[in-house]
């Protein structure tokens, strides 16, 4: 094999590398990539709050990678749940919620050391997919008009697929959390009904 071809061969073979290393970043202004740190110390113990995945695609395996620095909220930044519109409400700070999260990027819902809701995903109302499991969906149409500002948790997306067999099923398995998180914000004062 000549010099050419080993340069080329090897530089596929970074380029494939690379590609399937997973993304380990909160979404930041300055686009820069965090490492991952292990902070635990600092990750609430006793409420409520949600971190950020990426899906990162390998040659093997689809996997959820973490990043421990990537709370995209906690209970403080909820101002409240609706039970019927599923609602959740964002308190008001300097920087917007969407700017936390990324579209498609997974979130894990917490209670302490407790995972409530896994493997959902942040959707806004751009997105061409359907999912047949739990979202976190930015926006809703008011008319002709798409209204960004408002976060819904739905068992789907979009919700004309609300009586598929599978999206029926993800819900019953999901029943308990679904109670626990529920329970959880009424007793902070922060639940709808």
């Amino acid at each position: 094999m000549n010099k050419k071809n080993k340069t080329s061969i090897w530089t596929v073979a970074m380029a494939i590398a690379c590609l399937a290393m997973p993304p380990v970043a909160c979404n930041n202004d300055d686009n820069e990539v965090n490492n991952v740190v292990d902070n635990s110390k600092s990750l609430p113990t006793h409420k409520l709050y949600a971190k950020g995945y990426w899906l990162a695609l390998t040659l093997a395996e689809t996997t959820w990678y973490q990043d421990s620095e990537c709370i995209a909220f906690t209970e403080d930044d909820i101002e409240w749940f609706d039970v019927n519109t599923r609602e959740l409400r964002f308190r008001d700070t300097d920087e917007p919620f969407y700017k936390k999260l990324e579209l498609l990027e997974g979130v894990e819902f917490r209670l302490g050391d407790e995972t409530l809701f896994s493997g959902s995903t942040f959707v806004g109302l751009v997105c061409s997919q359907v999912f047949d499991d739990l979202v976190l969906c930015r926006g809703y149409i008011d008319g002709e008009q798409i209204v960004d500002d408002h976060y819904y948790l739905y068992d789907c997306y979009p919700l004309q697929f609300i009586n598929d067999k599978i999206v029926q099923e993800n819900r019953l398995r999901r029943a308990a959390q679904w109670e626990t998180f529920t329970k959880y914000l009424e007793s902070k004062g922060k639940l709808r009904k």
